[in-house]
């Protein structure tokens, strides 16, 4: 049975998400080391690059700006200000059909994913391999989740048609965890497969900003935004301290999910949401995401280079876009190679936790590196350590 808006509280959310992503919910320590040296946990920005002096100056901006009503009791939907600025950026950046009327503000996608647990009907399909925490927020709603293989075109939406899942949740940019867009011809296939059927599809763009190597994949959602709903947040780009995100959803379903997330804003800081209309519209977030864009492309080409070096046995993946990458491990290596990284006092993932326990797919050994994580003087020891303890050809 779905909870109710009263059982979503923070302090539910915050049990959840124990030693896991504030925003996002990533897998929760399995193998961390109890002192960590060296952090390579994927999918967190470098908190020393958060852009504090465009930030205050957009707070003090939008402070003054603010009319009154913005200090009174909040709107569900978010303040009007964001939900604008938030539709030309979107639609600027990825391509999005969005009307400020059809976006809902939230606190970061876990909430987003939250809301939407409460309204839709029937099983949801999910990639095999993904997060657990979005499983576990589907199946505590009553939600069955039904695994899709993936292979490197991202989800293999073919099979589909052969469940009875009523809506998918998908990392179409870039398949999370094991890197990769999901290739034109598939989607294009799950579009058909959403229109045929009447599900819902939800796109989780986590970090569509960052790509590298080729232009940007445009969002999903603008191929069909009547049946898809488009799910981002700041916690890549920024920060998931901000506790920012948002929905655009099809008319039909802005309802539904407002009835859900209550008659007032009970999530999301409105002084923290005026700041990030202006932080967008005066174009300081686009400078921000040029600077950090090109910081971590060196990261990602310094950490291919160290692994040509020191490992060239080991296959890297899924580095065209993100904060990620996927080293490909022997069968059977995965967990000494944790172990040995608890010795070295070196925090990353393991990839095996990520595969969906129902999944028919074999497990995979190999290892979740994030190279946002870590400071500017850090990487360098965080890389010499990863190298000690791969295991040798």
């Amino acid at each position: 049975m779905a909870r109710n808006e009263n059982q979503f509280t923070p302090g539910w959310v915050a049990a959840r998400a124990v030693a896991a992503d504030p925003d996002r919910g990533y897998p929760a320590a399995r193998s961390r080391p109890r002192r960590i040296l060296h952090d390579l946990q994927p999918s967190s920005p470098n908190a020393a690059d958060f852009p504090r002096t465009d930030w205050a100056a957009s707070t003090r901006r939008a402070l003054a700006a603010a009319p009154n009503d913005a200090f009174g009791v909040g709107d569900p939907r978010g303040r009007p200000e964001l939900r604008r600025s938030l539709a030309e950026y979107l639609s600027r950046a990825r391509g999005v059909r969005a009307d400020p009327e059809r976006i809902i503000v939230c606190s970061g996608f876990a909430h987003g994913l939250q809301l939407l647990a409460q309204v839709l009907d029937g099983p949801v399909g999910m990639e095999a391999y993904c997060l657990d925490f979005h499983r576990d927020i589907l199946q505590d709603s009553g939600l069955p989740t039904v695994p899709i293989p993936v292979d490197d075109r991202g989800a293999r939406v073919s099979e589909l048609p052969g469940t009875d899942a009523r809506a998918v949740l998908l990392t179409p940019a870039h398949q999370y965890p094991t890197g990769g867009p999901l290739h034109p011809e598939r989607r294009a296939a799950v579009v058909d497969w959403i229109r045929s059927t009447g599900a819902l599809l939800l796109e989780d763009d986590y970090d569509g900003e960052f790509r590298y190597d080729r232009q940007p994949v445009g969002a999903l959602q603008s191929l069909d935004p009547d049946r898809v709903v488009y799910l981002g947040s700041a916690s890549k780009s920024l920060s998931p301290a901000l506790r920012l995100g948002w929905m655009v959803l099809p008319e039909p379903w802005l309802p539904k999910v407002l009835s859900a997330k209550g008659s007032r804003e009970m999530w999301v800081s409105t002084v923290e949401q005026l700041t990030l209309a202006d932080f967008l519209a005066s174009g300081s977030y686009d400078r921000h995401l040029r600077r950090t864009r090109a910081t971590y492309r060196r990261r990602r080409d310094l950490l291919v280079r160290t692994l040509a070096r020191h490992a060239p046995h080991i296959r890297i993946s899924g580095i065209a876009a993100g904060l990620h990458a996927v080293l490909e491990l022997p069968d059977g290596t995965e967990e000494s190679t944790l172990r040995a990284a608890r010795r070295e006092c070196l925090a990353l993932d393991g990839l095996r936790p990520y595969r969906h326990p129902g999944s028919a797919m074999p497990p995979r050994d190999g290892l979740v590196i994030g190279y946002g994580t870590p400071a500017d003087h850090a990487f360098g020891p965080a890389l010499e350590a990863l190298c000690r303890v791969l295991p040798g050809p």
